[in-house]
């Protein structure tokens, strides 16, 4: 958990939400860190799309979780065309996720995978 740190202090998360299940299973596991409060999460659209608040937010300095489903890497892509780079990059398909397009994601690569980015959070927190 965030251990009481307030939003700010926390790492930014960054995730792909494309329309394969390795993309929804990166938004995922993006949105529980959100949740659980071990990073923030921030909209990487907004990043891409040049949106001030947005772009502002993701240059701050803090340290970035970019989670992508496949080796497209859109998230890192998006980060890079506004010259930010993540602290740590992970591509779900190197965990052995595969890419389906009109399936969900399995709840049991959620489950596996999600204490392995809360601890990657954490290391970025400390």
């Amino acid at each position: 958990m965030s251990h009481g740190r307030h939003k700010g202090e926390l790492p930014l998360v960054y995730s792909c939400s494309g329309c394969s299940s390795a993309a929804q299973l990166s938004n995922e596991l993006a949105l529980r860190l959100d949740r659980a409060g071990e990073a923030e999460m921030s909209c990487i659209a907004g990043v891409g799309g040049n949106v001030p608040k947005l772009v502002k937010t993701a240059q701050a300095g803090r340290p970035i979780l970019a989670i992508d489903g496949c080796p497209l890497a859109c998230t890192k892509a998006c980060l890079e065309t506004r010259d930010v780079s993540p602290s740590k990059h992970v591509v779900l398909s190197e965990f052995g996720v595969k890419k389906r397009y009109g399936k969900d994601f399995d709840p049991v690569d959620a489950s596996r995978l999600y204490s392995e980015m809360a601890s990657l959070a954490r290391q970025l927190g400390d």
